[in-house]
């Protein structure tokens, strides 16, 4: 039976394991959730057991489902990583590095300088940077090997991620229009953003909020609008709909006459940092995230 175990029917499990979800699964995988379906029944016939529980609502993996991910689940890793080491020693630092970023402001004061840094070390390898914007999960384009890396605000976390160097740090400031009642502030709090809507966008849950907490210190909860863009939220900030929690150099790289920034003393800074999946490090990142640590040390804030 195991000379009938594809690499396929591994990498299937393993991700129906993680995401107990056969539409997320077959998102994550490039393939139908039909297939994702036959794929594992097909595994479960050669292992001789069911391997997960599945009813309308919920999918949940057996025992036995359990002992084979906690088995499979490590030696797939090391097999993963060989091949790339395999392929770096044959190819070297070559090729193109995809670096993706949501935001322009992700990528921190000094990535023009890290870009250059790492071109300059290795000539034979090209960055290229990659506009993710809002109309998928941030976490997707790693998982469906689309970029090789995210510049992302954090905090982020999940098993599969490696957080690299942070990008930026910067702090926080209010965007309103110029005729709204807190413009004329010489800085607010968050508790006084209570009586106004602020953006909300289609990014991990953890990472917004943090970036603009669902509730006031008083605990008083603020009304939110989804915004699909960033240049969304820049018109309906111009226009009073909406005020919006962002970072000190949002409108240095997003200039707009009707709108003015005013600091926010109770919220810490945020952070942006270099991320990628585990399992896909390569001697390209980890040569990215050495000359992103090198750059930034030799400008300290």
């Amino acid at each position: 039976m195991w000379s009938s175990v594809e690499l396929r029917h591994v990498r299937t499990f393993l991700t129906l394991a993680e995401e107990l979800h056969f539409g997320r699964t077959a998102a994550r995988l490039g393939v139908s959730p039909s297939r994702v379906s036959q794929t594992v029944r097909t595994l479960e016939v050669l292992v001789g057991g069911r391997l997960f529980d599945r009813t309308s609502r919920r999918v949940r993996l057996t025992p036995l489902g359990e002992q084979l991910r906690s088995q499979l689940g490590p030696g797939y890793d090391e097999l993963q990583s060989a091949f790339l080491a395999a392929r770096e020693a044959a190819t070297g630092i070559a090729g193109v590095l995809r670096v993706g970023m949501y935001s322009r402001t992700n990528g921190g004061p000094l990535l023009v300088d890290i870009v250059k840094t790492f071109q300059d070390r290795h000539p034979a390898c090209r960055v290229e940077l990659i506009d993710t914007g809002f109309g998928r999960d941030q976490l997707d384009w790693l998982r469906q090997d689309d970029v090789d890396a995210l510049a992302m605000r954090l905090p982020l976390s999940g098993d599969d991620l490696t957080i690299g160097p942070v990008l930026s740090s910067e702090a926080r400031v209010l965007l309103v229009a110029r005729d709204h009642p807190l413009a004329g502030r010489q800085d607010v709090e968050y508790e006084d953003l209570a009586p106004y809507s602020v953006a909300d966008g289609p990014l991990p849950r953890e990472m917004m909020a943090a970036f603009a907490p669902p509730t006031t210190p008083s605990g008083r909860r603020l009304a939110r609008t989804m915004v699909h863009s960033i240049e969304e939220a820049i018109m309906r900030v111009s226009v009073g709909e909406i005020v919006h929690p962002t970072i000190r150099s949002f409108l240095e790289h997003y200039p707009h006459p009707n709108i003015v920034a005013i600091p926010i003393t109770d919220l810490p800074p945020s952070e942006t940092a270099l991320v990628w999946l585990r399992t896909s490090t390569s001697a390209k990142i980890r040569a990215f995230a050495d000359s992103a640590t090198d750059v930034i040390d030799a400008h300290p804030p």
